[in-house]
């Protein structure tokens, strides 16, 4: 009796090991989101890349069997109200405003006929050569392929006026920066903001709640890591893409959360 105890103590822990249990929270799809930020190769930057190195990205998540999917449907799945998305789903989004969002990401974006989300803090708007204009900001919504979301007013950051403000005039900044870019937008593209990407990717529970207050259904961080239903709504991770990562790097950023979602799959 004591030997067929451990024979069958023994085969649950192999079952376990091979076959995982799949719980609620693991049975969801694991989706790369892509945020981009400046495209123009004249202008140096961490955080560049080339409209070369973006075109050769696209190409190669078409050629190799991913669907670039819209964020909004990305966030229906992610709230429960979509029961599933399209295979090797994969989103692109960028972040603050760039002119070089209009002239250089714009002919891929229509070459590939891809939706994209822009994140885009209001101040920087019509300021200055690097920046695009309300105009170019709206010609890109109309085609259809461009979403436009918030990105707070004016890009701050948020540990650092936590520092230096008081607790009183800390909310109201927060409250200034959540709602009057969502306003700013909304009044300008005509569309409704419902989606916020944090600037610098900080944010903590303090933030998160204050963006629900103000109207937000689901921020963005650049956490580095697939989104999935396991994280909370205010805090779904990005991966930034930038001139430093190999082809190699970026191929291994989308292909392993396809993989992870094969495995979760294959273990229901």
């Amino acid at each position: 009796m004591l030997l067929l105890t451990r024979f069958f103590s023994c085969l649950l822990l192999i079952t376990a090991l091979v076959f995982p249990v799949t719980t609620q929270a693991e049975d969801t799809l694991n989706i790369p989101i892509l945020v981009y930020h400046n495209f123009n190769p004249t202008i140096p930057g961490s955080m560049n890349l080339t409209p070369e190195r973006f075109e050769s990205q696209i190409k190669w998540l078409k050629d190799n069997g991913y669907t670039i999917v819209p964020l909004k449907e990305v966030v229906a799945y992610l709230q429960g109200k979509r029961a599933t998305l399209p295979p090797k789903a994969v989103v692109v989004t960028a972040d603050d405003g760039w002119k070089s969002d209009y002239t250089y990401m714009f002919p891929v974006v229509k070459k590939y006929n891809i939706p994209v989300t822009l994140f885009i803090y209001p101040q920087t708007i019509s300021e200055g050569k690097n920046a695009m204009t309300w105009d170019e900001l709206k010609e890109l919504k109309q085609t259809g392929l461009f979403d436009i979301q918030g990105h707070t007013y004016d890009h701050p950051n948020f540990k650092h006026a936590r520092k230096s403000m008081s607790a009183e005039n800390y909310q109201k900044y927060v409250k200034m920066q959540l709602a009057k870019s969502k306003q700013i937008l909304e009044d300008k593209t005509g569309g409704k903001i419902t989606l916020l990407a944090w600037p610098f990717g900080i944010y903590d529970s303090y933030l998160e709640q204050s963006a629900a207050n103000a109207g937000y259904e689901m921020a963005f961080s650049i956490d580095a890591r697939t989104a999935n239903k396991n994280y909370r709504p205010m805090a779904q991770p990005r991966f930034m893409i930038v001139a430093g990562q190999s082809m190699k790097t970026f191929v291994a950023i989308v292909s392993a959360a396809n993989a992870k979602s094969q495995v979760l799959s294959a273990t229901r």
